[in-house]
């Protein structure tokens, strides 16, 4: 348990301040799409190369991918219902704290999940812990930027910003120290872990990540982060062929 907790709140350490020295320091928005970019190819690494093995070798039924299912369709109501106050055609000058705020909760309830998520890896494979845990703090930094610069549009103060982003992202810890006791304390879960797990991972990949990767209009920038995610999926093989 100790492990699991100390990677999230290492987590959300470096989710927050790495974020904040992007922000501080301007940086590029190609730079960040590398992160998501080598973040998304791990993720989907992780499922192909780890998870959907380790059910095969526990012995779990492929009927159990049903809650793969159930894990993405729950990640887009959620998403849908938490951040359908986000309209990007609101001008400047009108009150966009409701706006804040909705978006601190949205990020704390999805960071909760990344927790859980982080945990359910640590249960099947210590290696595998450390590389969702890489994976879910490279996925969280550009999350991270996008979350200060809303709550700065919505005319939060930076400090007032910055404390508000750091308890969203402490919520990883919380999801963790939940996904971490129900593994412990109650084993009928464990066989439910690996397919849930699976279902995040897909929805993170290719429903929140694809879509930003494909913002990208310059080719050769895209193929530069295409590059990222074949790197970030190959790592994970070369983990587990070593592991």
């Amino acid at each position: 348990m100790l492990t699991v907790l100390i990677s999230a709140g290492i987590l959300t350490f470096v989710a927050v301040f790495v974020s904040l020295f992007f922000v501080r320091r301007g940086r590029s928005k190609a730079k960040l799409l590398r992160l998501v970019g080598f973040s998304s190819g791990s993720f989907l690494g992780s499922v192909f190369f780890h998870l959907l093995p380790e059910m095969a070798e526990k012995g779990i039924p492929q009927d159990y991918l049903f809650f793969s299912l159930i894990t993405i369709l729950l990640y887009f109501l959620a998403e849908r219902l938490l951040f359908s106050g986000h309209h990007h055609g609101e001008k400047r000058g009108e009150d966009h704290g409701h706006l804040g705020y909705l978006n601190i909760f949205g990020d704390g309830v999805h960071n909760f999940l990344d927790g859980l998520i982080i945990a359910s890896a640590y249960a099947v494979d210590f290696n595998l812990g450390v590389i969702v845990t890489i994976s879910v703090a490279l996925h969280e930094i550009p999350q991270e930027v996008g979350d200060f610069g809303v709550l700065l549009y919505a005319g939060f103060p930076f400090k007032k910003a910055l404390t508000l982003n750091f308890l969203a992202a402490g919520s990883v810890v919380l999801g963790a120290l939940t996904g971490q006791v129900l593994l412990s304390y109650v084993g009928f879960f464990q066989s439910y872990f690996l397919p849930i797990a699976i279902g995040g991972f897909l929805y993170i990949a290719m429903s929140t990540m694809f879509p930003i990767l494909h913002e990208e209009g310059d080719k050769k920038e895209f193929l530069y982060n295409f590059g990222f995610l074949l790197l970030g999926a190959a790592l994970v093989y070369l983990f587990k062929s070593f592991s």
